[in-house]
């Protein structure tokens, strides 16, 4: 029983190519996951904190990502982060939207 354990991978692994190229395509994929967490975070989650704060954050939340790089190889842990971006991404968009015209039509009635 031979299995491929190429056809098992996520897209990112594969990308990266982390069956041929295991330590530059782990490493990649780490940095990935890092990248892809700490841009989540800011738009989801991140206050206004002082810096030793932010750095203990930031320092635990690339431990997680060590143990989420070992599962992004066979499960969408990458892919997961990247639609979790996105979807914040038009949140903050949508709201940002909604506050300007929130703010011009409270501006437009104070001029009546």
């Amino acid at each position: 029983m031979n299995m491929d354990v190429s056809q098992r991978l996520s897209f990112f692994a594969a990308l990266f190519r982390v069956d041929e190229q295991p330590g530059t395509g782990m490493w990649l994929l780490y940095i990935t996951t890092i990248v892809l967490s700490i841009i989540v975070y800011k738009l989801g989650f991140a206050k206004k904190l002082r810096i030793a704060q932010s750095i203990l954050i930031y320092i635990f939340l690339i431990l997680g990502c060590t143990i989420l790089t070992f599962f992004g190889v066979f499960l969408p842990v990458a892919e997961g982060l990247v639609v979790a971006a996105l979807i914040l991404i038009i949140y903050k968009i949508r709201l940002k939207q909604s506050k300007k015209i929130e703010a011009s039509a409270n501006s437009s009635e104070g001029k009546l």
